[in-house]
C-alpha cells in the first residue's frame, strides 16, 4: 500500500536559493537527466506530491521552493526533518551568488525580484538598484536557515554548462554519507561561495613563470612533474591531506552530504588543477570524490 509516509526510492531533491542565482538552469538539468520536477512548490503540498508520485511511480523527483511560498516557508524545514525520520533521503541544494552578479542578472533580464516593490522596467538608476539590493538582502535574511542546511552552490562565475555539470554530479553520487567535492579556483575571481574549506596555495613555486609550462594546466604531465620536484608542494599536500584525515570521521557526524575544499592560486590553471587532482587521487580510496576546476571548465565552456 503506498502512502505519504513510504519513504522515495531515490533521494528527493529540494531546490532553493537567492532569486536569479540559477533555479531555472538547475530544474531543467534535473529534468534533462530523468527527474520530475515542479518549480514553487508550497511546502504543504510536499507531502500529497510524494504520494502521488509514488502512487505513479516516478523514480526522481526534484522540487523549487522560493520565496515566492513566503509565507509558507518556515513549515520547509521541520516538514524536512520528518520526512528523514520517515526514511526519506532529502538532498537540498541551495544556489547563491554575489550581490552585484544577481543585481547585473536582473538588470539584463529587466525581471522584477519577488521582494521588490520597484519594476526593473524602470531602468537602472540609483533608486531602482538601490531597492533590488534591499530585496536581494531581505531574500538573504529570510532564506538563511534553509541555507545553513543545504549544499550551497556558487553560481556567481559558472557558465550555465557548468552549472548544468555540477548539478547532475551532485545528484548523481549516490548513497554515500559525504562526498568531498575538491575544487580549484583562481584567487582573482574571487573564493567559491559554496567552499567549506579554502587552502590558499599563491605562496608555491608557480609554473606560469616557466615558458614552456604557461600554455599548460596542472593535468599536463610537463606541469605535474615540475610541480612534483618541489619540497614545498608536497610539504603543503601532506599537511592538507593529513588535516582532512583527522577532521573526515567528524565532518561525517555532522550529517552533512557534501564537504567542499576549495584549492586556490593566481590564476587557478597550474598549482590549485594539480593540487585538486593529486588530493582527489588521495582521498578516492578513503571516500567518494567530485573534481571541479572552476577556471578550466569555464574556459572549456567558452571554446565551445
Amino acid at each position: 500500500m503506498t502512502d505519504a509516509s513510504k519513504p522515495l526510492s531515490k533521494p528527493l531533491v529540494l531546490i532553493s536559493g537567492i532569486s536569479g542565482s540559477g533555479k531555472s538552469v538547475a530544474l531543467n538539468a534535473l529534468e534533462d537527466a530523468g527527474y520530475y520536477c515542479v518549480d514553487n512548490l508550497p511546502p504543504e503540498l510536499l507531502r500529497d506530491f510524494i504520494r502521488l508520485e509514488q502512487e505513479f511511480g516516478a523514480p526522481k523527483v526534484a522540487v523549487a521552493a522560493d520565496v515566492r511560498s513566503a509565507s509558507s516557508l518556515p513549515k520547509l524545514l521541520p516538514l524536512m526533518d520528518e520526512l528523514r525520520a520517515e526514511g526519506t533521503r532529502v538532498l537540498p541544494l541551495f544556489l547563491d551568488s554575489r550581490t552585484e552578479t544577481l543585481v547585473r542578472r536582473f538588470s539584463e533580464t529587466r525581471r522584477r525580484h519577488p521582494l521588490s516593490t520597484v519594476d526593473n522596467d524602470t531602468g537602472p538608476g540609483p533608486a531602482s538598484r538601490s531597492a533590488l539590493v534591499d530585496a536581494i538582502e531581505r531574500e538573504r535574511e529570510m532564506l538563511v536557515g534553509l541555507r545553513n542546511v543545504s549544499t550551497v552552490i556558487d553560481t556567481s562565475d559558472l557558465r550555465p554548462a557548468q552549472m548544468r555539470h555540477w548539478i547532475r554530479q551532485l545528484v548523481g553520487v549516490g548513497e554515500a554519507q559525504l562526498t568531498v567535492v575538491f575544487e580549484s579556483f583562481a584567487f582573482k575571481h574571487g573564493v567559491p561561495r559554496d567552499a567549506d574549506i579554502v587552502y590558499d596555495l599563491r605562496v608555491l613555486p608557480n609554473p606560469h613563470y616557466v615558458r614552456e609550462l604557461r600554455a599548460l594546466t596542472g593535468r599536463d604531465a610537463p606541469v605535474a612533474a615540475y610541480l612534483q620536484q618541489q619540497p614545498e608542494v608536497a610539504e603543503m599536500l601532506g599537511l592538507i591531506e593529513a588535516f582532512l584525515t583527522r577532521w573526515l570521521s567528524a565532518y561525517q557526524q555532522d550529517q552533512r552530504s557534501y564537504l567542499t575544499v576549495a584549492l586556490g592560486c593566481t590564476g587557478g590553471q597550474h598549482r590549485s588543477v594539480y593540487a585538486v587532482e593529486e588530493m582527489a587521487t588521495r582521498f578516492r580510496a578513503k571516500v567518494p570524490t567530485l573534481v571541479r576546476h572552476r577556471e578550466l571548465e569555464a574556459r572549456d565552456s567558452d571554446a565551445h
